[in-house]
């Protein structure tokens, strides 16, 4: 993940972190800091921007609201995505986000680009904090996965629970040649000839050689 994208990826929220687009980390597990979620089968997912860092001032974040402003007056990143949305939502070009999703601690699953659409503030509890809704651009189509260190390539959700099983399953490594770097989800039967993204028997992981030379042949 950061060496496809040439930063260590320390924040959740990346605006513009290449020149065409912009790049998140998200996760829907139980312990995770943030509501992210994912609808629609994977095509719509709902962001939560980030709270003020924790600091002698600030010391529990969860109880102010999200900030669009540091204390300098310049945008966070959150003003940022939320200008982009604002923007998005009266006609201009939709920021291209690409979207990384942790499953399992130092596993990161890349699941896909996505159109940011829409940003709202929510009431959660005595504070507000921010919602982004973005919508998977069309020509996603393939899952895929990395080790600690290991390269994402292009991306179709498929549920957390499943990638944990095969990931486990597979022992993390392509299971044609056993490559532990830049690893794909594969569907065994392909998504595009109607197999299944929702059980692990229909889910295999290989490396991208193996991914790009089977392509969508059934084999």
């Amino acid at each position: 993940m950061c060496g496809r994208e040439g930063s260590s990826l320390q924040r959740g929220m990346n605006f513009r972190l290449g020149k065409t687009y912009s790049v998140i980390l998200m996760s829907v597990r139980p312990n995770a800091p943030y509501r992210d979620r994912i609808e629609n089968d994977g095509a719509t997912l709902i962001y939560e921007g980030h709270d003020v860092p924790r600091s002698p001032r600030t010391p529990n974040p969860k109880a102010v609201d999200q900030p669009e402003f540091t204390p300098a007056g310049s945008l966070t990143e959150n003003g940022k995505f939320l200008r982009a949305a604002q923007a998005a939502q009266q006609g201009h070009d939709p920021e291209a986000v690409r979207v990384y999703e942790k499953i399992k601690e130092g596993i990161w699953s890349y699941n896909g680009t996505f159109s940011l659409v829409k940003a709202w503030r929510e009431k959660q509890g005595r504070r507000t904090v921010l919602k982004f809704q973005l919508e998977l651009l069309s020509n996603e189509s393939t899952d895929t996965a990395a080790a600690p260190e290991g390269r994402i390539s292009i991306g179709r959700i498929i549920p957390k629970d499943v990638k944990l099983e095969v990931w486990k399953r597979d022992h993390g490594r392509c299971v044609l040649c056993g490559a532990a770097n830049d690893l794909h989800f594969d569907h065994i039967l392909p998504h595009s000839k109607g197999g299944t993204s929702i059980t692990a028997e229909n889910v295999q992981i290989l490396c991208a050689r193996h991914n790009l030379s089977k392509s969508a042949r059934i084999e």
